[in-house]
């Protein structure tokens, strides 16, 4: 097995805009596309190999055909053929809709489904831009639904201006949104279960309201205030830099301004690297591609070595 890039996703979003295409070169259509998954094995959106001899071949049959191979024997072992991974890059033209994710538990019980742990890494924002990260204070179920009835919801929400670089993780029943001008790299558990809460009274291209998920999002939500979502973490050059450890991912930040080789295969995980900036040649030592800004690569757990060729890139790494 060989270094993979799959041939993207791209999903249109009421709220998305057209950077995917203006910044990250990706093959849009239209002025609202929002999402572009890179590495997916959602069922109905799996991923498509995109060069060398398994092109045209699915993430999934690669999985049931080589699992140990792609997955590492761990991962395997504790998700079989599922892979527990999905890789997206989000334009965020307008603000997404304030929503909530369910745990394992819940997720399971409802809807046989992984729940939804996440964390996001900021591209690029427009000045002022704001994601919304849970309440700004301790609330009540009863004070909660107060708000929501009345329109008020916004008022009990913690927002936060962000800038390139910034880090969050979004833990399950977190209530959140990212804001309008906005670009994420998001890195979460293989699941598309969203509880919508609030969504601005938008209507669709349709001329409907969107379906919202009041009465599931309220066993979900955490109604307590945290701190616990801004991820600090170092950023020396040319060195891995740790920022989330948890049981579903862990990610390294690392900024290289000139070649840098690593040992990868004694962790037993495949490796992905989703380049944030610039842009390079990564290589196991055997196959060579090339990575630019908006572009991700996945080095399957046989690869023994991650080799970079650069002047200049960010990469985050994501593995088990």
């Amino acid at each position: 097995m060989y270094p993979i890039k799959f041939k993207p996703i791209l999903k249109e979003r009421l709220w998305g805009g057209t950077k995917l295409k203006t910044l990250f070169n990706k093959p849009i259509e239209t002025d609202i596309t929002g999402e572009s998954w890179e590495v997916s094995a959602v069922k109905g959106d799996i991923s498509v190999v995109a060069n060398g001899e398994f092109k045209d071949k699915s993430l999934q049959e690669l999985i049931d055909l080589y699992p140990n191979e792609l997955l590492g024997k761990h991962v395997y072992e504790r998700f079989g053929t599922d892979f527990p991974i999905l890789i997206k890059f989000i334009d965020a033209r307008e603000d997404l809709s304030i929503q909530v994710h369910p745990n394992d538990d819940l997720a399971k019980k409802r809807h046989n489904s992984f729940g939804k742990t996440e964390m996001w890494y900021v591209m690029q924002a427009d000045p002022g831009a704001k994601l919304i990260v849970g309440f700004n204070k301790d609330v009540t179920k009863e004070e909660y639904q107060k708000h929501l009835t009345e329109g008020t919801l916004t008022d009990i929400m913690n927002y936060e201006e962000v800038s390139e670089g910034d880090t969050f993780f979004i833990n399950t029943g977190k209530v959140h949104a990212i804001g309008g001008g906005i670009i994420i790299a998001e890195i979460q558990q293989t699941s598309d279960i969203t509880y919508r809460v609030y969504d601005f009274n938008r209507k669709d291209k349709n001329g409907n309201l969107r379906e919202l998920h009041t009465e599931l999002a309220l066993e979900a939500i955490d109604y307590q205030k945290k701190d616990d979502f801004k991820v600090s973490y170092s950023k020396s050059e040319n060195t891995t830099n740790k920022m989330v450890d948890c049981p579903y991912f862990i990610t390294h930040y690392l900024s290289l301004s000139e070649d840098f080789e690593k040992k990868i295969g004694a962790e037993d995980s495949f490796h992905i690297y989703m380049c944030v900036k610039g842009s390079g040649i990564v290589s196991d030592g055997k196959t060579e591609l090339s990575i630019n800004q908006g572009e991700t690569v996945l080095f399957p757990a046989v690869c023994d070595t991650l080799q970079v060729k650069t002047s200049g890139i960010e990469l985050l790494e994501v593995s088990l």
